[in-house]
């Protein structure tokens, strides 16, 4: 499936991450154009393109947009999540390190739709060097007058900040996000009310990821014809694919919304030493695990979700046929035990539990009720979080042994330890007899 890069076009242009760069290449051309516009019919436009939001959820991000109550006398706030922690996802941080003056440009098309004065990148910790070229590329967008007061004659006025998290996992959850952006410990928050009404500091907010903004000039620039003449019906647009693990070429590949595996195979050079591809994870590790027989799922939306999974943030991470699939969700359920944030009981007890029983299968004194007990867990925990992550912690859990139950049954069984040179196996009381 064939594709003019979009996101992705300059990221090997010398220097891109300067404004003189990026402005020959026709930066910031859709600045003006939006204000031309005006407000209202650059969020019709962005409704009638399609665009989904590149986070993971696949929200409308034009009606989400619309959401934002008007002449309601309060300060409208834009922010971006750029708190980029999910195993296997890697695709916001080379976009930002890149080509930072695409999304700086996607944030004031997107706040003066949304009518807002003040916007906030939220940057991940460990993203220093991501941060560091943000916050250059904005003293550089200020400097031009693109940020400020009265930007470029418009009487529109805009404050950017570049705010670098702590390092915690669950600030990928927006409203945890917004906590901790208030100074305040970043846990979920109850809703409703949802952050479009009551987001930051009690105000209307609109969150979007960095990917979903950085397509917004393009489809300002470019036409909804344009950007719905790549992807599918219901998820139209280009799209950042991240291989990672048993691939031969991992990295990024943009392509349109609804390409395959197969087809991203083709480009990446296959599976690492020809081998055959055993397992996937269509988005990243809190999405329900795939096998080979999903090749030609259309990663979009619409088709992950019937195949039994979720696109996510379309990070496709790569399993051969020499993975044993146990300690592989035993990792990815400890993740998820350590970044809990200790607010719900079933995330916060139920994932250290899964991660013993895991760790005690893979130890090979696993009993054969710990598949009912797995199970019945997961259950228990899935839905009855504040946020999605105990659904995450339990997704690798539950496809594992939906795909693998043969890897899953033999760790269920004890192994029979081999007899020690006296022939009594280690650690028996009786290798001990007569001692005294």
């Amino acid at each position: 499936m064939p594709v003019t890069p979009v996101l992705t076009a300059h990221w090997k242009v010398p220097g891109i991450w300067t404004l003189e760069t990026y402005a020959e290449h026709g930066g910031y051309s859709s600045v003006q154009a939006a204000f031309d516009l005006g407000p209202d019919a650059v969020i019709k436009m962005v409704k009638d393109s399609g665009l989904r939001g590149r986070g993971g959820a696949g929200f409308p991000t034009g009606m989400k947009w619309s959401f934002i109550p008007q002449g309601d006398g309060k300060p409208h706030y834009l922010v971006v999540n750029a708190d980029e922690g999910e195993p296997g996802t890697c695709k916001d941080a080379p976009l930002m390190m890149t080509d930072p003056h695409s999304l700086i440009e996607g944030i004031i098309v997107a706040s003066f739709a949304v009518r807002a004065n003040h916007a906030f990148v939220y940057v991940r910790g460990e993203l220093v060097h991501a941060a560091r070229r943000l916050r250059n590329a904005v003293a550089e967008a200020y400097r031009a007058g693109y940020l400020g007061t009265n930007i470029l004659g418009s009487g529109f006025n805009l404050d950017l900040v570049i705010h670098s998290g702590a390092g915690a996992y669950i600030c990928g959850e927006e409203t945890a996000l917004l906590d901790s952006l208030e100074g305040r410990r970043g846990q979920p928050r109850l809703r409703p009310p949802f952050p479009a009404t009551h987001g930051l500091y009690n105000s209307p907010t609109v969150i979007n990821n960095v990917e979903t903004i950085a397509s917004v000039p393009f489809i300002v620039n470019n036409g909804v014809e344009w950007f719905r003449s790549m992807g599918t019906e219901k998820s139209p647009g280009p799209k950042i694919y991240s291989l990672s693990g048993h691939v031969t070429r991992p990295g990024q590949y943009e392509a349109p919304m609804g390409t395959t595996l197969r087809e991203l195979l083709e480009l990446a050079g296959g599976v690492r030493g020809g081998r055959a591809l055993k397992a996937w994870t269509p988005g990243g590790s809190s999405t329900p695990m795939l096998t080979a027989e999903h090749l030609d799922v259309p990663l979009d939306f619409d088709g992950v979700a019937a195949a039994g999974s979720l696109l996510g943030t379309a990070a496709l991470m790569i399993m051969d046929d020499t993975v044993d699939m146990v300690p592989i969700v035993r990792r990815l359920t400890q993740f998820y035990a350590h970044e809990s944030c200790g607010k719900c009981t079933p995330c916060r007890e139920g994932t250290p539990w899964l991660v013993q029983i895991l760790s005690r299968m893979e130890r090979g004194q696993g009993d054969p009720r710990d598949i009912d007990t797995l199970t019945d867990a997961c259950d228990n925990i899935f839905g009855r979080a504040f946020c999605a992550l105990a659904d995450g912690a339990v997704s690798p859990i539950v496809s594992g042994i939906k795909h693998f139950p043969e890897e899953f049954a033999a760790a269920a069984k004890p192994r029979q330890q081999a007899p020690s040179s006296n022939g009594v196996a280690p650690g028996s009381t009786s290798a001990l007899a007569g001692a005294h």
